[in-house]
C-alpha cells in the first residue's frame, strides 16, 4: 500500500515526479489500484514516465489512459510545464555506456535493439529543444550514465541504460535528471558536463532514506521536484 508513503510526500514537495515501474507486470487492473492511490493520496501536481515492467502486457496505451485520467501527467517524448519548471520525459532504453555502448552492426536483432536506444534518444533531444523555460528537468526510466548503476552487477549494466541518453542531455541546459530502474546501484552522478543525475528507484531511495523513502531536490526557481 502506498498511500502512506504517498501521502506525506506534499509535506517536503510541490511537484511529485514518478519514473517508471508504476505496474509489476503492464496490467490494466495494476494501474487502477496506482491511480486509485495516486487520487486518494496526492495533493501535488505530478508528472512521470513508464518503465519497462509497464510494457511487459503489452497493453502500456490502456496503463497509460489510466493512470492520465488519475491526474498523472506522463510523458514520453512529450513535455509539459508545472510551476515555472520544464519536464522532458522518455522511458529510454539499454545499450550500454562509454566505449561499450552497443553499435548497430551485426545481425538485424542488434541492429532492432540499438535503433531502439537510437529512438528514445531523439525523442529526448526534441522534447528538450521544446522548452522554453529556465529551469529544466529531464525524466528517465533507464540510466543516462554509468555513475548511477554502479552497485549493480557488471554483467548487467548494458540493460540498465545507455549514453545515447546522456547525449542530448549534454546540449542543452537541464537543471537535473532523475530515472529508476538501477534498483541497487548508487543514488547520485553527473552527465559530462556536470548536469547531476539521481537514481531515484524506490528499492534504493529504502535502503537510502528508510524513514523517507524518496528524494526531494531543488531547481534553480526554488521550487521543490520530489522522485
Amino acid at each position: 500500500m502506498l498511500i502512506p508513503l504517498l501521502s506525506r510526500v506534499h509535506e517536503h514537495a510541490d511537484i511529485l515526479v514518478l519514473c517508471g515501474d508504476l505496474t509489476d507486470y503492464g496490467l490494466p487492473e495494476e494501474a487502477a489500484i496506482l491511480a486509485r492511490d495516486l487520487q486518494t493520496a496526492v495533493r501535488i501536481p505530478m508528472v512521470g514516465v513508464l518503465g519497462n515492467h509497464d510494457y511487459e502486457s503489452d497493453q502500456a496505451p490502456e496503463v497509460m489512459r489510466i493512470l492520465r485520467e488519475a491526474g498523472l501527467t506522463l510523458l514520453d517524448g512529450d513535455t509539459t510545464e508545472i510551476r515555472d519548471v520544464g519536464f522532458a520525459g522518455v522511458k529510454g532504453f539499454g545499450g550500454g555506456f562509454g566505449r561499450g555502448v552497443l553499435g548497430a552492426w551485426g545481425e538485424s536483432a542488434t541492429k532492432q535493439f540499438v535503433n531502439e536506444a537510437i529512438t528514445e534518444s531523439l525523442k529526448l533531444e526534441n522534447a528538450l529543444a521544446r522548452l522554453r523555460t529556465a529551469a529544466k528537468v529531464a525524466i528517465l526510466h533507464y540510466a543516462p550514465v554509468r555513475d548511477t548503476v554502479e552497485g549493480e552487477p557488471l554483467e548487467i549494466f548494458p540493460y540498465l541504460g545507455c549514453s545515447r541518453l546522456e547525449e542530448p542531455l549534454t546540449r542543452y541546459a537541464v537543471s537535473a535528471v532523475v530515472h529508476g530502474h538501477a534498483h541497487h546501484g548508487a543514488p547520485e552522478g553527473r552527465t559530462t558536463n556536470g548536469t547531476p543525475v539521481y537514481n531515484v528507484s524506490l528499492s534504493l531511495m529504502r535502503e537510502t532514506w528508510p524513514d523517507r523513502p524518496y528524494r526531494v531536490m531543488e531547481v534553480e526557481t526554488a521550487v521543490e521536484v520530489t522522485t
